[in-house]
């Protein structure tokens, strides 16, 4: 069975530098122990190394997009050739002048095809790699043309103090929550201008509903219910940089067990199908598939979650996001596959990456 998206969507760009999806939230629904193998949808690359800061004996990345394997494939290197510090400027969680240096001391650790990918890239680099792909110059363009329209900088930057729950409610009904800033989140944020801007149109396929509405409505439990403080993709959306909070794989705590883990991981520019077709003796104990079944048919979704089961251990932990298609198992599955609805549900709450309408974690009997 061939991928989908892969017939519908353009694969020629980065379309994620960083991962917008809680790694938090993700290695805590996996619970991966010493010793567990990952199948995991690469993107950019974070959270398939947050897998190995968890635990993971091993991690499979798999990407249909060579521009995202290169992503991960620089950050592997950086990992290797720079200290914490320096890994953060070059993403762009920090301020820093010497992008392109630190980019050519990892250059040599890089094969042929993603150095030539990244040396046509001198800007991306100069800006932070973590702001090359097409979602992240859409929210480049929320920051500095809608949000200035709304906002000033001093409100922003109180949003992103935090403060307690009240606290939070209060300045969000009175100074932030005005007429203004619904009207123009609900244009920006529509399927139109994101499909034009930020995602593939051929994302949105299957989608129901009003997607502004539902962003809307999820900001406003970010922005209330969860401290803005402690929110690394609110920070970057807002600031355009991570400022204290960070993903779980640049925290300082993390790196050092990724640095010394970088052998553990692999990847592969195929999709699941393809990769599972290849490599038939292969069994998983965790999978992390990102937002994937948005992107397919009911039918496609089953078949390809039937396969997967197929391919899981005993116990084995499925976790996947939802925006605005409702994926989750199927009753035909119900023997095989147990729905862990009460942590989906407790997880989804926590969830930082505050855009999707559901976060779905099922088990393998």
């Amino acid at each position: 069975m061939g991928s989908e998206i892969g017939a519908h969507a353009d694969f020629s760009q980065i379309r994620y530098a960083q991962c917008w999806e809680d790694a938090d939230i993700l290695c805590e629904a996996l619970a991966v122990e010493r010793g567990g193998v990952c199948l995991s949808i690469a993107s950019a690359g974070d959270n398939a190394l947050a897998l190995l800061a968890s635990g993971a004996e091993r991690v499979v990345a798999l990407d249909m997009n060579p521009a995202q394997l290169a992503c991960l494939a620089l950050r592997v290197a950086a990992y290797r050739e720079l200290s914490h510090a320096e890994l953060l400027e070059l993403v762009g969680s920090r301020p820093s002048s010497r992008r392109t240096a630190l980019y050519r001391r990892c250059r040599p650790l890089l094969d042929t095809e993603v150095r030539a990918f990244w040396d046509a890239q001198p800007k991306a680099i100069e800006q932070g790699i973590g702001a090359a792909g097409r979602f992240e110059h859409y929210f480049a363009v929320f920051r500095e043309r809608v949000l200035p329209l709304v906002h000033n900088p001093h409100r922003v930057a109180t949003l992103l103090e935090g403060s307690d729950r009240a606290q939070r409610e209060h300045f969000y009904t009175t100074q932030w929550d005005n007429w203004r800033w619904r009207a123009l989140f609900r244009v920006f944020f529509s399927r139109f201008v994101m499909g034009r801007l930020g995602r593939d149109p051929s994302f949105f396929r299957y989608v129901q509903g009003s997607v502004a509405e539902h962003i809307l409505a999820r900001t406003r439990h970010a922005l209330v219910e969860l401290d803005p403080a402690d929110n690394p993709y609110l920070h970057w959306i807002l600031t355009g940089q991570h400022g204290a909070a960070l993903p779980l794989a640049l925290r300082e705590n993390a790196f050092e067990t990724i640095r010394a883990r970088l052998d553990c991981i692999e990847w592969h520019a195929q999709s699941i199908e393809d990769y599972l077709a290849r490599e038939p003796g292969q069994r998983f104990s965790a999978f992390n598939l990102s937002d994937i079944f948005e992107y397919m048919s009911q039918e496609n979704y089953e078949q390809l979650l039937d396969q997967l089961v197929g391919v899981a251990t005993p116990g084995a932990r499925l976790a996947y996001w939802n925006m605005r298609v409702p994926r989750r198992r199927p009753p035909s599955m119900a023997d095989r596959l147990d729905a862990l609805d009460e942590l989906s549900q407790r997880l989804h709450r926590m969830d930082k990456a505050f855009f999707y309408s559901d976060f779905i974690v099922e088990q393998v009997r």
